[in-house]
């Protein structure tokens, strides 16, 4: 049986929660969309898409992002350097690809936070940040994963969860089978950034999660929206997504 989810206040200030956010990647499935930009900076409801996301997770109370950035990293920069905003926004440069594992580890040296908050730049999963926090603080977690349920792992692969909500394996990619994805937003403790090794292209899916199964690595589980802007069919789901989207009460960035 999946445990309840426990809502329970915890000691965690969340505005001493650092966020990590990659945003490196060259997207390259996404090229005939984009030719001009990084794939974060694509406009949905003219807007860029990394703009909505960090204005979503700053809404909760988050104060210092650390964009890891790679592919077109000085249009990034540029950006935000000249966008007047009131959080504080950081750089963790790559001056070569070093996949979502080998950048967060990249950007060690610019998290202060003990746990902080790591969000990938091209998809955007609406959880209650808050309840995850809470999640994660109550497990005694190392890492905690936000999953989706989905009734179709085909494209993600699914994974699989004991009956305390702890992370035991993942499965390969089939097609209609309803089980649990990952939503592409995680807690981590940041002693754990010890296991990830330096300057070298590494993944989080798919070389750093399978090797810490054995760890206090736990699933949050989400039933809601997912957008994944990561193949053009996807940016138009977003589209579609965003047009609908509420976001009243979510901090602006102006």
């Amino acid at each position: 049986m999946i445990l309840v989810n426990r809502i329970m206040q915890t000691n965690l200030n969340i505005e001493e929660i650092d966020v990590v956010i990659l945003c490196g990647g060259k997207g390259t499935r996404f090229m005939s969309v984009i030719k001009d930009c990084p794939k974060p900076m694509v406009e949905i409801c003219n807007r860029p898409f990394l703009d909505i996301l960090i204005e979503y997770i700053a809404s909760y109370g988050f104060k210092r992002f650390v964009l890891c950035i790679g592919y077109m990293k000085d249009y990034i920069k540029q950006y935000y350097n000249s966008k007047r905003v009131s959080l504080e926004i950081v750089f963790s440069e790559e001056e070569e690809l070093l996949g979502t594992g080998g950048a967060v580890k990249n950007a060690e040296p610019f998290i202060k936070s003990d746990i902080f908050l790591v969000a990938n730049g091209d998809s955007f999963c609406p959880l209650n940040i808050n309840k995850f926090v809470n999640f994660h603080a109550l497990q005694e977690a190392e890492i905690s994963a936000a999953l989706i349920k989905s009734k179709n792992t085909g494209d993600y692969g699914s994974v699989v969860l004991d009956d305390t909500q702890r992370i035991i394996s993942f499965n390969e990619k089939v097609q209609n089978e309803d089980g649990f994805v990952n939503g592409g937003v995680y807690l981590f403790n940041k002693n754990i950034l010890c296991l990830i090794p330096t300057g070298t292209a590494y993944s989080l899916e798919y070389d750093f999660f399978p090797e810490i199964i054995n760890r206090k690595f736990y699933g949050y589980l989400y039933e809601g929206e997912f957008v994944d802007i990561g193949t053009p069919e996807r940016y138009e789901k977003a589209e579609r997504f965003f047009e609908k989207f509420d976001r009243a009460g979510n901090n602006q960035l102006s």
